[in-house]
């Protein structure tokens, strides 16, 4: 009842598109200035959110865009400006903590949703399940898809401890270069979503 190549190929590579260590800088400034008990809770809220989202679009994700009348190059742009505006705000805050973890509930946007649940792990989750024949693969897909959500957790809960040690100068610096590196991350999705319409054009 249970295939583990399936499992193994879903899981390595959603672990390459939702990246944890790389989310880890990007977790750390988003929450940076908030009490350690509630970074713990929204590590744990957009673990979640990512789930609920990667679920909906695993089950119902064909139907969804269909209807919608959405495609997936277009998911992937929309993504990417959204990343883009979280990115500018982090390099030009004028304050050591980004104006996102003071005002807004980072867990659900950007962090489980475009950043853990982006148009990469939509899309790879939606043709997992497509192709997924009989109850042993679809039960390995779930499966790998619960082993990187629980993988996802694990790295942000315990990146917190990097905040005791890098003190308040570090997270400005980590903050600066989380934004850098979700400002590339942001750019790289909209050229693809681009690429993918000029080459079905």
């Amino acid at each position: 009842m249970f295939d583990l190549a399936v499992f193994g190929s879903l899981f390595l590579t959603l672990f390459v598109i939702m990246d944890p260590p790389g989310i880890t800088p990007i977790f750390l400034a988003l929450t940076a200035g908030r009490p350690a008990k509630v970074q713990r809770r929204m590590a744990l809220q957009a673990v979640c959110v990512a789930g609920g989202v990667i679920t909906v679009f695993g089950l119902l994700g064909h139907q969804i865009l269909t209807y919608l009348h959405v495609t997936v190059p277009a998911l992937m742009i929309a993504g990417g400006l959204l990343l883009l505006l979280i990115a500018l705000d982090l390099l030009t805050g004028k304050s050591d903590e980004p104006k996102q973890t003071k005002d807004v509930n980072v867990a659900l946007v950007p962090l489980g949703m475009p950043l853990l649940a982006g148009p990469g792990a939509i899309v790879s989750v939606i043709l997992a399940v497509q192709k997924a024949d009989g109850a042993a693969m679809q039960v390995s897909v779930w499966a790998a898809i619960l082993a990187i959500h629980g993988v996802l957790w694990l790295v942000m809960r315990y990146s917190l401890l990097i905040i005791r040690v890098i003190k308040d100068g570090g997270v400005v610096l980590v903050t600066r270069l989380a934004g850098m590196m979700l400002s590339a991350i942001a750019v790289q999705q909209i050229i693809n979503g681009v690429t993918q319409v000029i080459r079905g054009s």
